[in-house]
């Protein structure tokens, strides 16, 4: 099956290619930025032509959370816009569509296992940008899997767990948010899922959730990233009203994945099991 990676030099897009290689699998186009402009369907157009994809996995988005409450009409073309383009050229040159979505869909207030069916109610611009490309790939092409995900981290591009681990060789004491429970989500693991959802063969298109296994607060991370990679630094727990932001955050946002695990038989590792090898990677 060949399979065209959009967003290919983000940090999913990073993982797809390292698992890939790790598993031998050498059907999978990892095209640049130019090339690969969600923005431009002219282009689009010319690349699909070019490699004949069976499979497309989108992982190109605006993730800057804070940032999109200022820049509302760019977060919004490039995740929905940028979205729609894509399920328009998938429909055209028949291929399937994987595209990577966001717990922030969810308004998260709540202390229940959000489901892929639950009513989403993105309460800052990121999620809303998101849940709109969300429907205009339903809306527009059946060939697709939509992958929601949370907190994701891996050795690649910057994420929580390399910024904690900056800042706990720069300093003796942090304070992190304590009220605001997720799931970390390994890139490295969801990359391995998607491959697995593609070799699968099965056709069971519609909405799917993936996280790793557990959940925590983000000070309930930080402080397993400091124990796992004998980081030694005093960690405080806060509330969200100590540290404001421009965006707001769901307070509770942990995903149900038995649909993804009993459709495709993907095992899901617990976080902390994750997180071991990440950090094993990156400071070995």
């Amino acid at each position: 099956m060949k399979t065209l990676v959009l967003g290919a030099s983000g940090q999913l897009g990073q993982c797809l290619k390292a698992v890939a290689v790790e598993r031998n699998i050498d059907t999978l186009d990892f095209p640049d930025e130019a090339a690969g402009n969600i923005l431009n369907v002219e282009k689009l157009q010319n690349l699909f032509a070019e490699k004949k994809p069976d499979f497309v996995i989108n992982c190109a988005a605006y993730t800057a959370v804070d940032k999109a409450e200022d820049e509302i009409e760019l977060c919004r073309l490039i995740n929905q816009q940028g979205a729609l383009n894509v399920a328009q050229v998938c429909k055209e040159f028949g291929a399937t569509l994987i595209h990577v979505s966001t717990d922030f869909v969810f308004e998260g207030n709540e202390i229940t296992l959000l489901k892929e069916d639950d009513i989403a109610k993105p309460i800052n611009v990121y999620g809303l940008t998101k849940l709109e490309g969300e429907k205009d790939i339903e809306n527009t092409l059946v060939k697709h899997y939509i992958i929601r995900t949370s907190w994701l981290y891996s050795e690649y591009a910057n994420n929580f767990v390399k910024t904690m681990l900056k800042l706990g060789a720069e300093r003796d004491e942090l304070s992190i948010i304590a009220d605001q429970i997720g799931s970390p989500t390994y890139a490295i693991d969801l990359a391995g899922a998607i491959l697995d959802i593609i070799a699968s063969g099965k056709e069971a298109y519609g909405v799917y959730h993936y996280s790793n296994e557990g959940s925590v607060s983000w000070f309930d991370f930080a402080k397993g990233i400091f124990e796992l990679s004998s980081t030694n630094v005093k960690v405080n727990p806060i509330p969200t009203s100590a540290y404001p932001t421009k965006a707001t955050r769901p307070k509770f946002s942990v995903m149900d994945k038995s649909k993804i695990k009993s459709t495709f038989g993907i095992a899901v590792p617990y976080w902390r099991d994750s997180l071991k090898v990440c950090i094993s990677r990156l400071v070995s």
